[in-house]
């Protein structure tokens, strides 16, 4: 996956919008306002590739136990977040894309009920 397709993957999901909240070199998708993917563009360049994505917990420690390339959340609560490395061939534009799809999909579990028909 690149940057161009990982851009294109979650602005096609519902209601997400484009940020750099932090900087210009962070770029942050949000759904209904709430983060739910971010990366540094500046890695992206340099080869070093990743992806901070919200996580359940349990499904967190699953996951960092079975894949190297998937490590606590770079500057994120570790629990619930995680940083999935793209550059290291160990996971599956497949699997990103799933992990991608779970991050959005818990942030929307978290929004209020309101928000959440309206994403229906």
């Amino acid at each position: 996956m690149n940057i161009e397709d990982y851009r294109n993957y979650c602005m096609n999901k519902k209601e997400v919008t484009e940020h750099f909240p932090f900087d210009n070199d962070t770029l942050v998708f949000k759904v209904c306002n709430k983060m739910f993917a971010l990366a540094s563009l500046k890695k992206w360049e340099e080869g070093n590739a990743f992806i901070n994505l919200k996580c359940n917990p349990d499904y967190a420690q699953e996951l960092r136990a079975e894949y190297d390339s998937v490590k606590p959340g770079y500057h994120m609560h570790k629990q619930q977040w995680n940083s999935v490395y793209i550059h290291t061939g160990e996971l599956s534009p497949k699997l990103i894309a799933s992990l991608i799809d779970h991050s959005y999909e818990m942030v929307i579990k978290g929004l209020p009920k309101k928000l959440r028909d309206q994403l229906e």
